[in-house]
């Protein structure tokens, strides 16, 4: 049996490569002369090759095309070609303001710019070098310009000038865990927990309320209240020109030289992830061990930032925002009803800014705390880093209020080969419960990558403070609860966990994150420290260590040992585990895997068993001398689920679902999907109506909803991105004909794109004019979308694309439409071996040629449709 696809791509190639190999001579006006004789056609005189007869010359009218700028795509785009003021019958690109504004010229570079079409259209012979081309088979519009011209770019960075603020949109996204606990005695412990964003965005502007709460119920205690609150209201926007974010609303103190705290009010920062990648901080990492199926909360000052489902054993968290510093609160609540928790104090690498550059980050507000409200004096905050070399960086900053005031101080220098190290100093004064406190507080920070050791310390850093220094956050705890009050030990939803803390006197914090590869021989090390100590309290620390290694044994290929230690201690808690691990594999994709572990005192001995069903699904099945578990995780396209089960010894039993997604609505229309980051930067991509269409971007692919809609997110803002259709999965009746486009957005922005796709059944099909005659050899098919669906060869034979039945097409060549075909609406079985003879109506313009025979639906039975 023939191939339809196979049929139809040989055909549209071959038509084309046959053209060319006709051209038999260039004259000088760069016409192409072709020589028919070699065509083998039954009428020589019935051809237009009208579109093929200049070398690359392209019709005047206006084409969507993908713009690349010396190679590198930058967005797909309307690209008119006008006729030339000097060459009536040329052909050549207009590149409007619009389009040149995303070229990314130098503002040096922009003065000479000369126009011509009255403005409409760049004239390229002002910028020397420069050279436009466009590719119709391509749909490509070529830009090659001297790199001298241009800003600083990269292979997935854009300069500002290409940046997309996206269209304006509807957002509703969320993370719910539920979990069911029964015991003996008919005990039954259910609770419900998430957290979520809604938002909107308008322009440049990013309107977001994140929202949290949870639902404890026990039968034989008494359930606590449904507890659901909003953690912020806030806007934001960039400001590229400033390399800049300005929050307006609820937010945290994020800087690089005091700590944070929550507060009300409008804060103006130098945007990291608005520079180049290898410019940009690192994100804080969360590491730990979980004895049974888990749920994580990562939370900061009663905000959860983040939860999620983990399966039994290591766990690491790595993509947490590279804005979030502080102090963070980890809670890990097992199946089996226990709970461990630990606090990680994070930190960025050592304060260095590029030279003759100014890093800067501003705030004003009102102090604010998520169970009281306002809770404090209104402040001011300010801080900068300027390069004043290739090797130092001058930076400090201050903070006030009524009765606070801190100033900070310090410099930072790169040290090339030996790493990057920064010392700074912080005096405060504080004037608190009719006592004035003053002290000094002072730091060093160290980085550096050991590339040729493959080793990096990620940062190294140690601060020593004096007994009467207080940053902000110890100044506000002390003006609610007094100078040398307790605390009451708050969990992540702000509720009291029947802990007390002691307030302030932090004295030295010591902190080390490093990794190691031995490439030889096939280990990895990574290894974080983390102590506080106090003046007047116990100090707290927390250790991470896990190495692994791959191995041989025999003819069983990559085995697998990892080692995970851990060790806790904050107040009155201690926690220490440990797990060993040997895992080896079984089958293209299963795993068996041995654990030995210690947590919270107790031994346990396991095995997992974990595989993929497919791209989508994967599991988890897991035993020990006292408890089995199962896992199953579940990537859809309208969101996220991952199932847990578990039993364990004297009548437990436990279940557990985590649903992770949300939802998007535009002017263009509205798909669900799934998430990880809440209120995220995100991409709609429209398959020109198309149902169940596969497009890929982050991670696995998803597939557009019944309104031919999809939704990519989590993808990175400021960064270039690519979404993709899947050729190899796209339906027998689906084609595209344009496949791939990229953008960069900046953050939170909901990015649209339309890809070129055509549904329809495909046939070969015989085209016939009202006298009988057929279309010339070359002339174009299009359905009422205008997209090419055929070709029309020798005879008037077409293989059509895209047929709908009952639906019109249009003829078209030498550069107009000249007749219009009804498709049938009975279509054939055997598109190729049951042609459609159609009949085509002459269009308006030629309405004297006399009507065609009724041939609509009529069928010709070819024996050889290949030829």
């Amino acid at each position: 049996m023939l191939n339809a696809s196979k049929i139809k791509n040989n055909l549209r190639p071959s038509l084309f490569g046959g053209l060319m190999s006709l051209a038999g001579t260039v004259v000088a006006a760069g016409d192409i002369e072709f020589n028919t004789d070699v065509l083998d056609l039954s009428d020589r005189t019935n051809i237009d090759l009208s579109q093929f007869a200049r070398s690359g010359f392209i019709l005047p009218g206006t084409y969507s095309m993908v713009v690349q700028v010396n190679s590198q795509p930058i967005a797909e785009q309307s690209v008119a070609f006008y006729p030339p003021d000097d060459d009536p019958k040329g052909s050549q690109a207009c590149l409007s303001p619009d389009l040149v504004g995303q070229l990314g010229l130098k503002e040096s570079g922009a003065a000479p710019l000369t126009w011509w079409k009255g403005g409409e259209c760049l004239d390229i012979q002002g910028l020397p070098g420069m050279e436009v081309s466009g590719d119709l088979a391509s749909s490509t519009l070529n830009i090659n310009l001297p790199q001298a011209y241009l800003e600083y770019s990269a292979i997935n960075w854009d300069p500002p000038s290409r940046w997309d603020d996206g269209v304006p949109g509807l957002l509703v996204d969320y993370n719910v865990t539920a979990q069911s606990n029964h015991e003996k005695n008919d005990r039954v412990r259910h609770n419900v927990s998430g957290n979520g964003t809604l938002g909107a965005n308008a322009g440049a502007w990013r309107l977001r309320a994140d929202w949290q709460g949870r639902v404890d119920k026990d039968r034989e205690r008494a359930s606590s209240q449904p507890k659901l609150e909003w953690s912020r209201y806030y806007a934001y926007r960039a400001i590229p020109e400033l390399k800049a974010r300005l929050v307006v609303g609820e937010d945290y103190l994020y800087s690089d030289l005091f700590d944070s705290f929550r507060f009300t009010g409008a804060a103006l920062n130098s945007d990291e992830s608005q520079l180049p990648p290898n410019l940009r901080g690192y994100a804080p990492e969360v590491v730990g061990v979980a004895k049974t199926n888990a749920k994580v909360i990562i939370s900061q000052q009663g905000r959860v930032l983040y939860e999620t489902l983990v399966a039994a054993g290591p766990f690491r968290i790595q993509d947490l925002h590279d804005a979030v510093s502080g102090r963070l609160d980890v809670r890990v609540e097992e199946q089996d009803g226990s709970v461990h928790t630990f606090q990680l104090d994070t930190a960025g690498v050592p304060y260095l800014t590029r030279p003759g550059h100014i890093r800067y980050k501003l705030a004003s507000g009102r102090p604010s705390n998520l169970q009281y409200g306002a809770d404090g004096n209104f402040f001011g905050s300010g801080e900068f880093s300027w390069g004043i070399s290739n090797g130092w960086s001058l930076y400090g900053g201050g903070i006030t209020d009524n009765n606070y005031h801190a100033v900070s101080g310090g410099v930072g220098r790169d040290l090339l080969a030996f790493g990057a190290i920064s010392l700074d100093a912080t005096q405060s004064h504080a004037r608190v419960w009719n006592e004035t406190l003053s002290g000094k507080s002072y730091r060093l920070q160290y980085s550096k990558n050991f590339e040729q050791y493959d080793s990096q310390i990620t940062f190294a850093g140690y601060r020593f403070s004096e007994k009467n220094y207080l940053s902000m956050s110890e100044y506000l705890d002390a003006r609610h609860y007094g100078r040398n009050g307790e605390r009451a030990g708050l969990n992540e939803y702000g509720e009291y966990n029947g802990s007390w803390k002691p307030i302030g006197g932090s004295k030295a914090l010591y902190t080390a994150t490093i990794n190691k590869q031995f490439r030889d021989l096939g280990a990895t090390v990574y290894a974080s420290y983390n102590k506080q100590t106090y003046w007047s309290r116990p100090a707290t620390h927390r250790w991470n260590l896990s190495a692994s290694r791959y191995f041989n044994v025999g003819s069983v290929k990559n085995m697998n040992m990892s080692l995970n230690m851990f060790r806790t201690q904050e107040y009155n808690y201690k926690d220490n585990g440990m797990a060993l691990t040997v895992s080896l594999p079984l089958g293209p994709s299963g795993t068996l895997s041995l654990d030995a572990n210690r947590i919270a005192g107790k031994n346990n001995f396991s095995t997992r068993y974990s595989d993929r069903l497919d791209e989508r699904n994967s599991y988890q099945l897991s035993a020990s001398d006292n408890a089995a578990s199962g896992y199953l995780s579940h990537i859809g396209d309208q969101a996220d689920i991952d199932l847990s089960v578990s039993t364990q010894e004297g009548n437990k039993s436990s279940i557990g679902m985590s649903a992770r997604g949300g939802g998007t609505l535009t002017p263009y229309g509205a798909a669900l999907h799934r998430t990880n980051s809440t209120g995220g930067t995100r991409l709609m991509v429209d398959t020109a109506g198309v149902p169940d269409v596969p497009v890929r971007g982050y991670g696995t692919p998803t597939r557009s909803n019944a309104f031919g809609k999809a939704v990519i997110s989590d993808i990175g803002s400021y960064q270039r991105t690519a979404a993709s259709i899947d050729l190899e999965r796209l339906p027998n009746t689906v084609e595209a004909t344009q496949s791939v486009t990229q953008l960069t957005l900046t953050e939170g922005a909901i990015g649209y794109r339309s890809l070129d796709v055509i549904s329809g059944a495909k046939a070969m099909a015989v085209l016939r004019l009202p006298d009988g005659s057929s279309p010339p050899f070359g002339a174009t098919v299009k359905n009422t979308k205008q997209q090419d669906t055929g070709i029309v060869n020798d005879g008037g034979n077409v293989y059509l694309s895209g047929i709908q039945a009952g639906e019109q097409m249009t003829v078209s060549w030498a550069g107009a439409e000249r007749c219009v075909l009804t498709l049938p609406v009975v279509l054939p079985a055997d598109g190729l071996t049951d042609a459609l003879q159609l009949g085509c109506r002459m269009v308006a313009a030629d309405q004297s040629l006399p009507e065609p025979a009724d041939l609509t639906g009529k069928h010709i039975h070819t024996e050889n449709t290949s030829s």
